[in-house]
């Protein structure tokens, strides 16, 4: 799949379906720096994912600094070619300063294999 470099940041499109709804995500940062995927709260309505009052909140700390997430699994997530089942990310506000709907995390790069060529600027997967 070809990254999107925009202001010298790699990003991707992905796939987000629930039960009845699949919406495409946009303006998702690949970030090897980040331990967990993160998908913003106001991208993943489309598809009915809404916070419930029995999620448990965390607190996640990165350069943007603090932010509450909760945690949900996702029954389908699709990258490119390469189809995830019942995969668990954070939702949160992802208010940064600019505009992102997600960041693609350590947690589904090293579980995929994820390879990384910023010279063909391509992300592929050797496989869940």
């Amino acid at each position: 799949m070809q990254l999107m470099l925009e202001e010298g940041l790699p990003f991707i499109s992905m796939l987000v379906a629930s039960p009845g709804s699949v919406a495409t995500i946009d303006r998702v940062l690949v970030d090897s720096g980040s331990a967990s995927t993160i998908l913003a709260a106001q991208a993943v309505e489309a598809v009915g994912i809404e916070p419930q009052l029995d999620d448990t909140l965390y607190s996640v700390r990165g350069v943007g600094g603090v932010e509450t997430v909760y945690a949900r699994r996702i029954p389908r997530l699709a990258i490119g070619q390469l189809t995830l089942h019942d995969v668990e990310v954070e939702i949160g506000a992802m208010s940064y300063g600019f505009p992102i709907d997600g960041i693609l995390g350590m947690d589904i790069l090293t579980q995929t294999g994820a390879i990384i060529d910023l010279h063909r600027l391509t992300l592929e997967f050797a496989g869940p």
